[in-house]
């Protein structure tokens, strides 16, 4: 038996649309709840949100009945972080801060494994594997992998054309809220300067035939995003979802 077949990954391949939103609050109960809206893919923020190896693993388990592919954020592209998200089962990955081709092409490496890659033989005995059910997961995982890189800084875009020639990245994704405060706009990723270098951004990475991804927060910038050509597009945070729906009705009844 094979390895399971990534679908995110193959609708990115086609130039699919995947309207994806972030989970931030690192509980399995509300990655559940998540997984019934319908998103084609959903974040487990291991960077900004309170995961753990634990905690990612049990938001696999909640997604594994939703047609929501989940995708895990790392806090940083260490080779031992990424071995244990997949050993846990996710198969798609997302890896903050990438400022070279350098540092793609070893992100590449921890997701395969040998000869070609460095990512340790030991999922047998792991969620991956269906704890040694998928019998030929080793021989077949590494076509199955996603690669996702962020680039949310100025050494970032300046490498941009460097990062789009690696072989085996699958998207990237332009992360706003950094790259407008590197390049002075602190917390203002709306401003002229910052869009056009977004859309600068999106126009080269889909032009080297991978997917340009990025997050909106409110409905201006996700609508500019998309209209940009962003392909795996987030337009939401779970937990500003539940904190903006709270005080709205909050406010709603008591300006009564």
């Amino acid at each position: 038996m094979p390895a399971p077949k990534n679908h995110f990954k193959a609708a990115l391949a086609k130039g699919e649309r995947q309207i994806g939103c972030w989970m931030s609050f690192a509980e399995p109960a509300v990655a559940e709840i998540m997984g019934t809206c319908g998103f084609d893919w959903l974040v487990i923020d291991g960077e900004h949100a309170p995961n753990d190896i634990r905690s990612i693993r049990d938001q696999l388990v909640a997604l594994a009945a939703s047609n929501s592919h989940p995708v895990v954020r790392l806090p940083i592209g260490e080779t031992w972080m990424i071995k244990q998200v997949l050993d846990a089962g996710a198969q798609t990955i997302l890896v903050p801060i990438v400022e070279s081709a350098d540092r793609a092409r070893d992100l590449v490496r921890a997701c395969r494994y040998p000869p070609v890659g460095v990512r340790g033989v030991g999922a047998t005995a792991a969620r991956a594997t269906m704890f040694g059910s998928v019998s030929d997961y080793i021989q077949t995982a590494d076509a199955e992998i996603c690669l996702l890189v962020q680039v949310e800084n100025r050494a970032g875009i300046s490498a941009l054309d460097d990062i789009l020639q690696v072989d085996g990245i699958d998207g990237v994704f332009i992360g706003p809220a950094d790259l407008s405060t590197d390049m002075g706009h602190q917390g203002n990723s709306a401003h002229p300067e910052v869009r056009a270098t977004i859309e600068d951004a999106i126009n080269r990475i889909a032009a080297a035939g991978l997917a340009p991804g990025i997050l909106g927060t409110n409905d201006d910038a996700t609508q500019a995003y998309f209209d940009m050509g962003a392909q795996f597009l987030a337009v939401g945070i779970d937990v500003l979802l539940l904190a903006q729906t709270g005080r709205t009705l909050a406010q709603s009844w008591k300006n009564k």
